[in-house]
């Protein structure tokens, strides 16, 4: 039911006062507002960060979309508030609600919080805070919603035990409406039509209701039913369960075909500016490859596709209900597609009457890379690459199969065909880089332009975005520690000062957020101490860099006692359990293990032989 009251109190008292007030009121073309008493449940997916990045989150569209594709459920949306307006409704006593209905969270069955970035962490609290629903998982009663938790950040859930019930890793297709039903049912069957109880004996009401969502589901992840070991110096030693339903290990939610699954033909156009204003449509979900460094392609296993006439059909409804002029094909590799060339054929056939264009992002440097940028003929726009490392024999060691010639002749061809610029995504601080390796990123963004130049008369525009790496859980380099602070600033410098060509530009991420990133994505049960002392203390929208404070993190970490360089930058021993071993992958840990020792024997070679 539409809660017109507090939608007349926000355009009152708040809403004239705010920046980017049109995030805050809903409404938009193809959003679903159901009259709650028409439904069985009511589940809002929360995203914590800004409007402008959770209204570009193509997860949180299909989930959208196959929930209210049911009768039986409504589901809304909200977002993480802007300072401003945080402060004005706690100003004015009111509640974070969703832009459907104007409902408080607190009024909802389910919150379902999308985790992309680790980062956002201390905006679930405000979240939760401001929507009226204790911060604290165990502080809860079945009063309260219950709070479920997925996304790729799920992979190691310890640093946010302590604030939801239950962490879903995999697909959110089967597991969602999965966990929504059988929480309704479970909760009906401990309540038998009374109100829940308050205080201690609402809490074991809540308790029993997810042991029973736990026996169930094997893919549902209930924190409190795990308890933490730690040795005498600190490490950590293990995670047990503390009750029978709980099980040793969490296996993944996976959908097995790709090409019904569910897509958002009416997706929500967007109120306010976006970071990424345009259609988009999974063409594949996995990654045939097998990089050392990157978590994406063991998560997301199998792999799996879509049609090329349901890629094609599927886009061009969507542009018909939204009519936005730019159509993505997503995928962690999508020129690994198995149909490609046809598809990109396809695609241009079809939308380029329309003055549509095509966007390729994730493309892999192979010896397609030539061959596309003549299917798709530039129309002054770049060309984006991922390159990771920038010599031949590094790429071998992190399993990035690609070499520098495809990539390239690869760009020499898209100048031909009215490109203009290149922007390359590289790492530094894996393991066992060297000078070498920091040269060969200014060496190949310079050549680059310098191909630009050949074919177009003068220097093509290049940028070089290099990132901090950090090890993730489920992959080999999961064992390894960051590099330093004074490792980072020192290549950052160098390759600036190396640089020489005035269009190519070296632009570095920000050492501290990636320390940050390292804590959070690294860290064991503790962490969830740091994050809820920092945001207490006022941490909010970390992921900006105007609001982010890296001191307010590190001082939080040592009052509770943690000490941030031994999660960020010591390495763990092979036979060491780590915080997420819990968290089942395919192939599973055995696997890594022997990717993990290739690598350093590799390392080794690498090294004996410079």
């Amino acid at each position: 039911m539409f809660n017109q009251a507090l939608k007349d109190q926000l355009d009152r008292r708040i809403l004239g006062k705010v920046q980017n007030p049109i995030a805050y009121v809903g409404g938009e073309l193809n959003a679903i507002r159901k009259d709650h008493r028409s439904v069985a449940g009511r589940l809002c997916l929360a995203f914590p960060d800004l409007y402008s990045i959770g209204m570009s989150n193509q997860g949180l569209q299909v989930l959208y979309t196959l929930m209210n594709d049911r009768p039986d459920w409504a589901c809304e949306r909200a977002y993480a508030p802007m300072i401003d307006m945080e402060r004005l409704l706690r100003s004015e006593g009111l509640p974070l609600y969703s832009l459907e209905t104007f409902t408080p969270l607190n009024q909802f069955d389910v919150i379902g919080f999308s985790l992309q970035y680790e980062i956002s962490y201390a905006d679930i609290l405000t979240m939760l805070d401001l929507g009226g629903i204790p911060i604290r998982a165990d502080q809860r009663t079945l009063a309260d919603p219950l709070i479920l938790a997925g996304g790729p950040c799920a992979q190691n859930p310890e640093p946010i035990a302590k604030f939801v019930d239950v962490v879903v890793t995999g697909d959110g297709e089967p597991a969602l409406p999965s966990l929504c039903d059988k929480w309704l049912e479970v909760r009906c069957e401990i309540l038998r039509g009374e109100a829940p109880q308050r205080g201690e004996a609402g809490r074991r009401q809540r308790e029993e209701a997810l042991a029973r969502l736990a026996a169930s589901l094997p893919f549902a992840y209930v924190p409190r039913f795990y308890e933490p070991h730690y040795s005498d110096d600190g490490r950590f030693l293990s995670l047990t369960p503390t009750r029978s339903e709980a099980g040793p290990t969490i296996e993944p939610s996976v959908i097995g075909d790709l090409e019904t699954a569910t897509l958002p033909l009416a997706p929500i156009l967007p109120a306010a500016e976006t970071v990424h204003d345009r259609i988009a449509i999974e063409i594949m979900r996995g990654c045939p490859w097998q990089c050392r460094f990157c978590q994406s392609t063991v998560i997301k296993r199998p792999l799996r596709i879509r049609s090329v006439d349901k890629i094609v059909e599927s886009a061009l409804t969507m542009y018909r209900n939204t009519g936005i002029d730019e159509v993505s094909l997503l995928s962690l590799s999508s020129s690994d597609y198995p149909y490609f060339e046809e598809l990109v054929r396809r695609m241009h056939e079809t939308f380029a009457p329309l003055g549509v264009r095509l966007a390729l992002p994730s493309l892999r440097v192979n010896e397609q890379l030539k061959a596309l940028t003549a299917l798709i003929e530039g129309d002054n726009r770049g060309l984006t690459l991922a390159p990771e490392v920038a010599r031949d024999d590094m790429r071998e060691q992190i399993r990035k199969k690609i070499k520098n010639s495809d990539l390239f002749e690869g760009c020499r061809a898209a100048f031909a065909n009215g490109y203009t610029h290149v922007k390359l995504y590289f790492l530094i601080g894996l393991p066992g880089e060297r000078q070498v390796d920091l040269d060969g990123i200014v060496d190949m963004a310079e050549t680059i332009s310098r191909i630009g130049k050949e074919v177009r008369g003068r220097n093509a525009h290049v940028t070089a975005s290099v990132s901090n790496f950090v090890p993730k859980a489920h992959t080999p380099y999961q064992w390894n520690g960051m590099q330093s602070r004074a490792y980072f600033a020192k290549a950052h410098r160098y390759m600036k000062q190396r640089c020489g060509i005035k269009a190519v530009s070296i632009k570095c991420h920000d050492t501290e957020t990636s320390m940050l990133e390292g804590l959070l994505s690294r860290g064991d049960r503790r962490v969830g101490d740091v994050i809820e002392l920092a945001w207490r203390r006022g941490s909010r929208l970390n992921s900006w860099y105007e609001h982010f404070d890296a001191e307010a993190w590190w001082q939080a970490a040592r009052d509770v006692g943690l000490d941030p360089a031994d999660t960020i930058h010591r390495p763990y021993e092979l036979m060491d359990r780590l915080p997420w071993d819990h968290i089942n992958v395919k192939k599973g840990r055995t696997f890594l293990e022997k990717e993990q020792q290739r690598a350093v024997i590799q390392l080794e070679e690498m090294a004996a032989a410079v």
